[in-house]
């Protein structure tokens, strides 16, 4: 890139950031991983414990209306959605997933904070895990990780 040219990057320091968890209690297997994931991120990246507030809905479907009403407050600067939806035999799996996007980035786009998508969308439970932690990595930390950098990266803006 040339020299002249103005980049912005946002760090991974977490310190002073308030951030939100909308966590799914369906497939709590899933969801618990990936909190536990998410948990570790902020704290290692310095946000610090009593700055993260956990809410906890019944499924997938739920996570896009809290995250609106977390994103809405002045004492959030970023909002995890942690959930996880896996494909069944009926088109069940279809509407909750496209819901959840949908409502997740809206309440991004409403409130201009990060609302991070870090709901599960999986063939089966195996996937599902991988992806929670087992094998792959873990989803909810990636989130985390990029709430960080998102809620610094806007700041880097203004």
């Amino acid at each position: 890139m040339r020299s002249d040219i103005r980049e912005v990057h946002g760090s991974m320091d977490g310190t002073g950031q308030r951030v939100g968890v909308v966590l799914s209690r369906f497939n709590g297997l899933v969801t618990g991983q990936l909190y536990e994931g998410a948990e570790d991120a902020l704290i290692r990246h310095g946000v610090s414990p009593s700055d993260i507030t956990v809410v906890h809905v019944p499924g997938a479907f739920e996570i896009g209306l809290v995250a609106r009403a977390l994103a809405a407050r002045d004492d959030i600067d970023a909002v995890i959605c942690l959930g996880a939806v896996i494909r069944g035999e009926t088109p069940h799996f279809d509407y909750v997933a496209a819901e959840a996007a949908k409502s997740i980035g809206a309440a991004s786009e409403r409130f201009g904070k990060p609302v991070i998508f870090g709901v599960l969308t999986t063939e089966n439970v195996d996937q599902a895990l991988q992806r929670a932690g087992v094998k792959g990595g873990n989803k909810g930390a990636e989130c985390a990780q990029t709430a960080i950098e998102a809620v610094n990266l806007l700041r880097a803006l203004q």
